[in-house]
């Protein structure tokens, strides 16, 4: 099936200097002094409902007293796929803890109605073919996800021994043992040789810190824990029906609350839809899977479609090149790639990246246009328009919620000009000085994804040699080697978006890390190596390449309207004074994913752990 180029309006059409002067005054409304502390994490009465799991019940056990190989912080795809290649790599002495009750992260604990991944499945979901699965259409429910996860876990034989509602709180090394003792909410004492850090990124959730929030008497809770026993319905059938003679407020409209909108809309007696900053929302297309399709599927397909979601997203799709996921997130550089093929490719890097901002303009004109086209009403389709560059904030596909805006009973209140809800009430919420009486107030306000480091992994001690904490180690920008470990933190690894390469597909990334922490893994044990980390010169050198190869993004994002993408928009700043921006990727490197693992690759193939000072008992050690 041929992916065919979008109609976006001509650049002849768009004054490009006016558009970029309204993004400018767009984003000064919304920006906010106090940055990361507008969000706060659930405290006091609300901290029970955050820490309860709605979903399982915790099950009484012993605390353990042991010794063991590994432990993997982590239950989510990047704690899964550790697990996985320890298994694949003969380990297997490791235990994977997590705060949840089952294996899934992300799509354990979010079960709100609507959800569903955000891009291509058959890329997203790892392991298709090894695995014998297909999704069932292009962007999996999150139930089909959540169960896939469990298929994988079962495959693998991780269930054995993974320790859920379990929360680490201290993880220090111990000199005199050469191990890690993590330290639980469960009076757990567990003595590791080594520690993979696989917390991820959707963990943590965060709340606006709006003023009275304590003093609402109704129904609260965000959409990570969402209350079917107050809405009705059930996570595989969301029929919210006891919301019937019920207002309720959502607040946020990013990727989660597009999702749940629709169904909020279509029970509830009265919706306020409380918005800060708009979404893109493309048309869906969601699609079942053909069999035909997969019949024509080779060995190695997957392989090849994430390839190309990496070229149509991240990278640049070559002449010839087709756009095998033909969505909204490949459609910049599908368009410049029809263009290109017809006029001729730019000559340099400048004259591309020129040609790329202003195809970004005639994207994002085509997406206010689909705003004018569905919602009825004009006041509430200007304030539903987004105004920025494309990747400023998560790019979102629905086939319902513009729609829903033209419903009776559903009504959106911009609350930019306030930079948030003003207050919470005890009948409901302050918006331009209107108070609006409800029942339900929910936060689809996201997660701790750029704020301090703590924050993000919500473990309160990590300390390596000589009691150096991570956090602080950490402070002033990732110390790292290859990304996945740092010196002072021996036989710790780190798998996430720190300091390497990263894929257009998550899943991917993780993987690919958890390929490489099991192989140095596995060869510090076979070689019977007491501890591994990274050597100063090593750490350094990594750290100046990646920052001398990196491309300079730092513009854009000063540009962008505040979102996690660009840590709400907060400048922060080195303790040489020097202005840094907290990217949710971290520092990613520059010479591209591909050249990443076959850096990777490489050093894996030399065989002897080059950068990596090794120790057996207590001495240095080489083999």
């Amino acid at each position: 099936m041929t992916c065919k180029v979008t109609n976006v309006p001509p650049a002849a059409n768009l004054d490009i200097p006016a558009l970029r002067e309204k993004y400018r005054q767009q984003r000064e409304i919304r920006v906010r002094k106090e940055g990361q502390k507008q969000y706060v994490r659930p405290m006091d009465e609300f901290s029970e409902s955050y820490e309860v799991d709605p979903h399982m019940p915790v099950q009484a056990r012993d605390s353990l007293n042991e010794d063991i190989d590994v432990v993997v912080l982590g239950s989510g795809w990047s704690g899964l796929l550790a697990g996985v290649h320890l298994k694949k790599s003969g380990i297997n002495s490791f235990r994977n803890i997590d705060h949840a009750g089952d294996f899934g992260g992300v799509w354990y604990w979010n079960r709100y109605p609507g959800v569903q991944c955000d891009n291509d499945a058959y890329c997203y979901l790892p392991m298709l073919e090894e695995m014998g699965f297909m999704p069932s259409k292009k962007f999996s429910d999150g139930y089909e996800i959540y169960d896939y996860i469990r298929s994988i876990a079962d495959r693998f034989g991780l269930y054995e021994k993974a320790l859920f509602h379990t929360l680490v709180s201290r993880l220090t090394w111990d000199e005199s043992i050469q191990r890690w003792r993590v330290s639980t909410n469960r009076g757990d004492d567990i003595r590791a040789r080594f520690v993979v850090l696989a917390n991820g990124l959707l963990n943590i959730p965060k709340l606006p810190a709006i003023p009275g929030i304590h003093d609402f008497k109704g129904k609260m809770f965000h959409t990570a824990r969402w209350d079917y026993e107050f809405t009705g319905g059930s996570y595989r059938n969301p029929v919210l029906d006891k919301l019937a003679d019920k207002r309720v407020a959502i607040i946020g409209t990013g990727a989660t609350a597009i999702q749940a909108v629709p169904y909020l809309g279509r029970f509830a007696k009265q919706l306020y839809v409380l918005q800060r900053t708009p979404s893109t929302v493309d048309e869906r297309k969601n699609i079942p899977t053909d069999p035909a399709w997969v019949k024509t599927l080779k060995p190695g397909w997957q392989k090849e479609r994430q390839e190309n979601f990496q070229k149509a997203t991240i990278d640049t799709l070559a002449p010839g090149d087709p756009d095998l996921i033909c969505d909204i997130w490949t459609e910049i550089n599908r368009n410049l790639l029809a263009e290109f093929s017809q006029e001729g490719w730019p000559t340099t890097a400048e004259e591309f990246m020129a040609r790329r901002e202003v195809m970004d303009y005639r994207v994002m004109e085509r997406l206010r246009q689909r705003v004018d086209s569905i919602v009825k009403d004009k006041d509430t389709a200007a304030n539903l328009k987004p105004w920025y560059r494309f990747l400023c904030k998560r790019p979102c596909s629905n086939d319902d919620f513009y729609s829903t805006f033209n419903r009776p009973n559903v009504k959106l209140i911009d609350v930019s000009s306030t930079r948030g809800v003003e207050a919470m009430t005890e009948k409901g919420f302050v918006a331009d000085g209107q108070e609006y009486e409800i029942d339900c107030m929910i936060f689809a306000s996201g997660f701790e994804v750029t704020s301090d480091l703590d924050r993000r992994w919500g473990i309160d001690v990590i300390e390596g040699r000589n009691g150096l904490s991570i956090y602080k180690h950490w402070a002033d920008g990732y110390k790292t080697l290859h990304g996945m470990m740092s010196r002072g933190f021996p036989n710790q690894f780190y798998i996430g978006f720190y300091q390497g390469g990263f894929n257009a597909t998550t899943t991917e990334t993780f993987n690919r890390q958890g390929q490489h922490v099991a192989y140095i893994i596995k060869e510090a044990l076979s070689r019977r190596i007491t501890t591994v980390e990274p050597s100063q010169e090593a750490q350094d050198n990594w750290v100046r390449h990646i920052r001398e190869t990196a491309i300079d993004i730092s513009q854009f994002q000063r540009e962008c309207t505040p979102s996690y993408f660009n840590n709400e928009g907060e400048a922060q700043f080195d303790d040489k004074g020097q202005e840094k921006l907290r990217w949710y990727l971290g520092e990613s490197y520059g010479p591209g994913w591909g050249a990443f693992q076959q850096l990777m690759q490489d050093w894996r193939d030399k065989g002897d752990l080059e950068g990596l000072e090794k120790r057996k008992d207590g001495e240095f050690y080489e083999q």
